[in-house]
């Protein structure tokens, strides 16, 4: 038995971070504790068969690993002060688009600004990647561990698209988006108006670990979207903290309505990440075909890889290669399943907001296999 909710994280750690704020925001007391402590070892690990982060314990004992499974616990619990998941339907699918862009579709920003800028992030990076996984050796024996690590992270960041080549290519697109991140913020506490839905706790992922935590991103951010800076401080407190908004009520916009701002964002998920979408998932249905897994068969085998293989798309005049890693699938039939349990009018509302922004692929962009987390592992359904 344990006192409180364990919540085993690196501060270093993307996917972290979104469970972080989410039980940041809800009053969820809890420890906040690095897989390095002696119990994650002799519970954790063993429990979930693997290293991985986020993952929980409840006061109860009960194991949770993965930053949605975590939040689904408490929302399917009645248990959220405020609840991530909107009522109604275009406000829904928006945020559920945003929360899968955000842990998903800015991976290539997140590890380019993090791995890239060696004079700016090295340092810090080597210090707290040595802080967080080996807090008993010595701080010099740290960094030299710290360093090996980094060499692999940096080998990972060429599987989402990383390369010399597509640089300037993601440096132009994430300053385009920061400035829209930074006009959405300008007049919305969050995505959807005075509270953060499971959209925002998406998107923290990659905009705080890497993109607003790094110092060479971090600084970026503050020279160049002080507003989009100002919703990451938001996100990690648990007080409302909406000084700019003083009139704003921790509730969401009225009517289901979609400002312009967010709309621009949506684009943005179209032009940026949906055609990467679209090659994953041809790609695993034809791996689909060929390879016919069994029913409740480990997606990417036993090994820490989760991946298929590698797919292509055009993106920016460049061609990309990244691997197709199913837990997109799973995110992505989220957004599907939703969809696919709204009433006929409610799905029309969505419709066309899809067709306005140009995502309208991304309900009919289907896996022939569902993707479902069982265990704390994806498996075939």
């Amino acid at each position: 038995m344990v006192d409180k909710y364990k919540l085993f994280t690196w501060s270093v750690s993307l996917y972290s971070g979104k469970a972080r704020a989410y039980l940041i925001k809800q009053h969820i007391d809890f420890e906040d504790i690095s897989p390095a402590d002696p119990h994650y070892e002799a519970h954790i690990r063993p429990a979930i068969g693997r290293w991985i982060i986020p993952v929980m314990q409840t006061p109860e004992g009960e194991i949770v690993q993965d930053g949605t499974d975590i939040i689904d616990w408490f929302e399917s619990r009645g248990m959220a002060r405020l609840p991530a998941y909107p009522q109604t339907p275009k406000h829904l699918i928006a945020s559920l688009i945003m929360e899968m862009f955000g842990g998903e579709g800015m991976l290539r920003p997140a590890m380019h600004y993090r791995w890239n800028f060696d004079a700016d992030n090295l340092d810090f990076i080597l210090q707290q990647f040595g802080l967080f996984a080996l807090p008993q050796v010595p701080p010099a024996e740290r960094r030299d561990m710290a360093l090996h690590a980094a060499g692999r992270m940096r080998k990972a960041a060429v599987m989402f698209g990383v390369t010399p080549e597509t640089a300037p290519h993601i440096e132009a697109a994430y300053e385009e988006m920061m400035a829209e991140f930074d006009a959405h913020f300008a007049t919305h506490p969050y995505l959807l108006g005075g509270a953060p839905t499971i959209g925002d706790y998406g998107l923290f992922a990659s905009l705080y670990a890497h993109l607003g935590r790094d110092p060479h991103p971090l600084r970026m951010m503050q020279e160049k979207a002080q507003m989009l800076f100002r919703w990451t401080e938001r996100m990690r407190n648990p007080s409302a903290d909406m000084v700019e908004f003083l009139n704003q009520a921790e509730t969401l916009l009225a009517a289901d309505a979609i400002p312009d701002t967010l709309k621009i964002l949506l684009r943005r998920v179209a032009s940026d990440y949906l055609p990467e979408i679209q090659a994953m998932v041809a790609m695993s249905n034809e791996w689909l075909v060929a390879n016919r897994p069994a029913e409740n068969e480990v997606v990417g085998g036993q090994s820490l890889g989760r991946g298929l293989g590698m797919c292509s798309f055009d993106w920016r005049g460049q061609k990309l290669e990244v691997m197709v890693m199913p837990y997109r699938t799973f995110m992505l039939q989220r957004i599907q399943d939703a969809y696919d349990g709204l009433d006929a009018e409610s799905q029309e509302a969505v419709d066309t907001l899809l067709a306005q922004t140009g995502l309208s692929a991304i309900l009919t962009t289907r896996s022939m296999r569902r993707v479902e987390r069982r265990n704390h592992r994806e498996v075939w359904a």
